[in-house]
């Protein structure tokens, strides 16, 4: 590796935010938007803990593929208007794919070991 790094990186906790990413089992979960289905086969799930409060979700974004065959990105928020709570239009589908990445990430209490030189 053709690279050096220095200094001792520090991350703030005032407005954590952590980005999960989830491979999602072809054909598992279809989106639908405008009548046109688009089946998701990758999502980012953005979590975020404001001035300390519990982790939220805040939105997914998906990768999904075109009937077409071609790629798509598509965004879900999931926050409401007022951004205190859960949107209620929010189908149950991509509340799954939210729990699979907060499992995944451990419950966004990410643990890892470094490894040892």
């Amino acid at each position: 590796m053709d690279m050096s790094a220095t200094g001792e990186p520090v991350m703030t906790h005032a407005d954590p935010q952590v980005r999960v990413g989830v491979h999602i089992e072809q054909g598992t979960c279809v989106l639908t938007q405008g009548g046109t289905d688009f089946t998701a086969y990758h999502a980012w799930v953005e979590f975020a803990a404001p001035d300390q409060k519990p982790w939220t979700a805040e939105k997914v974004e998906f990768s999904a593929k075109r009937p077409d065959g071609g790629s798509v990105g598509l965004t879900v928020d999931l926050l409401n208007h007022a951004c205190d709570g859960p949107r209620d239009d929010v189908p149950n589908a991509i509340w799954k794919v939210v729990t699979l990445a907060a499992t995944s990430a451990g419950d966004v209490g990410i643990r890892y070991t470094a490894p040892t030189s």
